[in-house]
């Protein structure tokens, strides 16, 4: 892969190397070169417009000068690359260059998904806040093509302190937002937000009349210097101060309950208590379900609790924190192997130590974790390949017999996870969905109904129900809205991307565009097994399901080895396509198992091998009537009766 280099823009334009080292980018050309590619954000730039950029008057040298300035880059960005192999970041496409990097390789992308996330608390505003090291493009001021972007980045920036400082003001001390806030309407006079936020964080002080001060101040300068009247939020925060609204409470409510409780348990439950152990894991379950950096802590802080309790010596406390965290499950790709064969082998241990007599609704628990966490990874290609099928089944039987709903809800994921033994199983996905909501439904579980509708969504999309499909949809996003799950939208936008690519109505690239939004909800949702190399797998299902040239140079992720041979192919390498479809690996049993053998049916019919091609058939003839891929909720390849009879 070679270093793995960062950009900086947010101040004077630079490059990192994967140790945190500035990298020699040369002379200001290059540096121009390297921005305006930037500036470009994948797009490819025609030589042409380069030239016109760098010079007001170019050269006869010009075209040769650029593409110098684009080898040295190169050689200093890809320093390890093999001689004679083609470059990774910096591309030559078409009739020019394009720099394809990561988003988090340029410090301005990921200072823009931070503000765009509208969960960023205080902390992510003051991460992303500190990447800037000076103005953006802080050498190119006077380049009419960074011009835009510097505008839009500053805007951005202003935004930014905006939000830091009404985040601040509902989690400190308001006087402690004060000074920031007063050099921030100092600096930049116009911004009514920043006058709001100062007056507000002055009446909250105690400082009535300073807030009131500030806003005369505000008035003044908007009308006597721009002509223009204070907006509705200045003009409400007045009329709120002078009448003590108590919307202007410095300490909401529930803000106000939370602390005080916390500051009660924390005072009457002695720090060594394993009630607080079983206390986090109930933290744990809530901070999962809202995404982003609270999906990856809950990870984190879970595999933490279970080590606790494990090292305590209780089995029957280190199964109840290990059972309690029934976080509902759609995706079956694990974000983290490593984390989830830690947490099998752990319920592994416990069932063994827990007393033969009694506790069976702890080991249905446990049975049901390991069912979870087994899923579609490469825990099911080791030797123990059923022990995933064979805990989901032991788990939903103890459950039932139990009559614990809860609990029966639980087991039921795991037997969902486990449901891909073979193709063509989306009619008793769909059963297994519509249980989930009955029991939830009937008994107020909330999380086990958002995940019904989520697994018969992607069930009915596999049957081609999409009429059915859509009202699952709309029932999960309801929910998520009235119970604050934002996860939930990142699924039913993909399902509404894939109704566009299945029912063939809409163009190629509004439907590329439908997915492209719909991966942007990826970024920061803390779920890197499902993100990961999933947009480009898309567009690639996409493109053959139109019989369209498939894009060479992507990031495959987890799906490169079932794509390989038909990429070698697009490459017009077919002995290397032949041989890497001879070497494929079995797909994982999980949602894009039929989607995997269609890429491999497709690559054998290409190839006319028909050994393969016979193995794929077989595979695939019990999901004849399914769509393929459809099962994901997320892509397809059109129906699975093509690859039959291809």
């Amino acid at each position: 892969m070679g270093v793995q280099v960062g950009f900086g823009v947010l101040g004077p334009v630079t490059a990192w190397d994967e140790a945190g080292a500035p990298i020699a980018l040369k002379g200001p050309r290059h540096r121009a070169v390297l921005a305006r590619l930037i500036v470009a954000r994948g797009r490819v730039v025609p030589i042409g417009l380069l030239v016109d950029d760098l010079w007001l008057d170019p050269p006869a040298g010009a075209v040769s000068a650029v593409r110098t300035f684009v080898a040295a880059l190169r050689r200093a960005i890809e320093p390890d690359r093999p001689a004679r192999t083609p470059p990774r970041l910096l591309v030559t496409e078409g009739p020019g260059y394009a720099l394809r990097v990561e988003p988090d390789a340029v410090d301005a992308w990921r200072f823009e998904r931070a503000v765009a996330n509208s969960a960023a608390t205080a902390a992510d505003l003051e991460e992303a806040l500190a990447l800037w090291r000076g103005p953006a493009y802080a050498e190119f001021t006077d380049e009419t093509w960074a011009h835009a972007e510097r505008s839009r980045l500053a805007e951005l920036r202003l935004h930014a302190v905006e939000r830091l400082a009404e985040a601040r003001l509902s989690t400190v001390s308001a006087a402690a937002a004060i000074p920031d806030l007063d050099a921030h309407v100092t600096e930049h006079p116009w911004r009514e937000d920043g006058w709001r936020l100062l007056a507000l964080a002055l009446y909250q002080a105690g400082r009535q009349g300073d807030a009131l001060a500030v806003l005369r101040r505000a008035r003044t300068l908007l009308v006597e210097q721009l002509g223009v009247d204070p907006g509705p939020a200045l003009r409400r925060v007045e009329a709120d101060i002078l009448n003590h609204a108590p919307g202007l409470d410095p300490t909401p409510a529930a803000d106000r309950v939370w602390a005080d409780a916390t500051a009660a348990y924390d005072r009457t439950v002695a720090s060594s208590a394993r009630a607080r152990l079983e206390s986090t894991v109930g933290l744990l379950r809530n901070l999962a379900v809202t995404g982003g950096g609270g999906l990856q802590a809950a990870r984190q802080h879970r595999l933490a609790a279970i080590t606790a309790a494990e090292e305590l010596g209780d089995p029957e406390l280190t199964a109840r924190i290990i059972g309690a965290y029934d976080v509902p499950a759609i995706w079956t790709r694990s974000d983290d192997e490593e984390h989830a064969r830690q947490v099998v082998a752990t319920a592994e241990r416990t069932l063994r130590l827990l007393p033969q007599e009694g506790h069976e609704a702890a080991r249905a628990r446990l049975l049901a974790t390991i069912a979870l966490e087994s899923r579609g990874t490469t825990l099911q290609r080791e030797p123990s390949l059923q022990r995933g099928p064979e805990a989901a089944r032991q788990a939903e039987e103890i459950a039932r017999r139990l009559d614990d709903p809860a609990l029966l809800c639980f087991a039921l994921n795991g037997v969902f996870m486990q449901s891909f033994q073979r193709a063509g199983l989306a009619a008793r996905r769909d059963e297994i969905g519509a249980e989930l909501i009955s029991l939830a439904t009937k008994y107020g579980l909330v999380g086990s109904a958002v995940l019904g509708h989520l697994v018969r969504l992607q069930a009915l999309s596999a049957l081609g129900n999409f009429t059915e499909a859509d009202k699952q949809a709309e029932a999960a996003d309801d929910l998520a809205e009235r119970h604050e799950l934002p996860l939930v939208g990142v699924f039913t936008q993909w399902y509404r991307a894939l109704r566009l690519a299945a029912t063939g109505n809409a163009p190629v690239d509004e439907v590329e565009t439908a997915y492209r939004a719909a991966a942007q909800r990826l970024d920061g949702a803390g779920m890197p097994g499902l993100e990961r190399g999933l947009l480009p797998l898309a567009l690639l299902c996409l493109r053959l399901q139109y019989d369209l040239p498939i894009p060479t140079d992507e990031d495959w992720g987890p799906y490169e080895p079932w794509v390989r041979p038909l990429v070698l192919l697009a490459e017009g390498r077919r002995e290397e396509a032949s041989a890497a479809l001879r070497a494929v690996p079995e797909p994982p049993r999980d949602l894009l198992l039929e989607a995997s053998w269609c890429l491999i049916a497709r690559a054998a019919a290409d190839l006319s091998d028909q050994a393969v091609l016979a193995r794929a058939r077989a595979v695939l003839d019990p999901a004849a009537g399914e769509l393929a891929g459809a099962a994901s909720g997320l892509l397809t390849l059109g129906p699975v009766a093509r690859y039959l009879d291809g």
